[in-house]
C-alpha cells in the first residue's frame, strides 16, 4: 500500500495540498537500532511509519532513559517535527526497535498544510492530545506504581508484541524502557526467577507464569 491509504486525512485534503505532500516524501528504511533523531536533532519532520517499530523515549542529566511510547504500523510521531508545534518544550529521542519503512514529510510542507486546511489542524490536535494522555499515563505509572508491578506489565506486553513467551531482551534495554538502573532490573528479575515467574538466560528472559505476572501487574 502507498502513502495515501497511510495518512488518515488523505481525501480530506485538496488535490494541489496531496501533490505538495507526495512531491516532498522522503521513504527511509533503516536497521533496528537506528537513531532516527537525537536530543539535538532539530526538526527532523514527521514519521509515518509504514512497517516496523520505533520507540519515542527522553534522556535524564545523568543518561537515563524511559520509553515515552512506540510507533506501529500507521502510526505518526508529531514530537520528531516539534517545530510545528510551537508548545513542544521537551526533546524526544527516536530509535528503530525494529527494521523499519517509514515516510518523513518535511516539517515546513505539513506546517503549511496545517495553516490551509481544517481537517489537518484538527487530525494533528486529535492526535497529539492521544500522545500527551499516553505520557500522562506513564507519569502515573512512575509516580504511583511500584517498580516489580511496572516491570511485569513490561514484560507481558513485549510477550503479547513479539507473540512469543521467550523474549529476546537484555536487562539493560528493560531498564532505558523503564526509567531504571541495569543493576535494579537484574536484581528484581532474579527475584522474578526465585519466584518461579521466569527463567533467565544470557539475553533472553523466558515467561513461565504469566497469570502470577498478570496479577502482579494488576495488583
Amino acid at each position: 500500500m502507498d502513502f495515501p491509504e497511510y495518512f488518515p486525512i488523505w481525501d480530506q485534503l485538496n488535490q494541489e495540498q496531496q501533490n505538495r505532500l507526495l512531491g516532498s516524501l522522503i521513504t527511509r528504511r533503516v536497521a533496528k537500532g537506528t537513531l532516527l533523531q537525537g536530543e539535538s536533532s532539530g526538526c527532523a519532520g514527521l514519521f509515518l511509519v509504514r512497517s516496523g517499530q520505533l520507540r519515542a523515549y527522553i534522556l535524564s542529566e545523568g543518561g537515563r532513559e524511559i520509553t515515552l511510547y512506540r510507533l506501529f504500523d500507521r502510526d505518526l510521531c508529531l514530537f520528531s517535527a516539534s517545530c510545528v508545534l510551537r508548545s513542544i518544550q521537551f526533546d524526544v529521542s527516536i530509535e528503530a526497535e525494529k527494521d523499519t519503512e517509514l515516510w518523513v514529510i518535511p516539517a515546513e510542507v505539513y506546517k503549511s498544510i496545517l495553516e490551509e486546511s481544517a481537517a489537518a489542524a484538527n487530525y494533528t490536535n486529535e492526535w497529539m492530545a492521544s500522545r500527551f494522555s499516553d505520557v500522562m499515563w506513564l507519569m502515573e505509572q512512575i509516580l504511583w506504581k511500584s517498580l516489580d508491578r511496572r516491570l511485569a506489565g513490561f514484560l507481558l506486553e513485549e510477550a503479547s508484541l513479539e507473540g512469543t513467551q521467550e523474549l529476546k531482551i537484555t536487562h539493560e534495554t528493560i531498564a532505558h524502557h523503564l526509567g531504571s538502573h541495569r543493576e535494579v532490573m537484574t536484581r528484581m528479575l532474579r527475584y522474578f526467577q526465585n519466584e518461579g515467574l521466569v527463567r533467565l538466560a544470557r539475553g533472553r528472559i523466558t515467561i513461565l507464569d504469566e497469570s502470577r505476572l498478570r496479577d502482579l501487574a494488576d495488583s
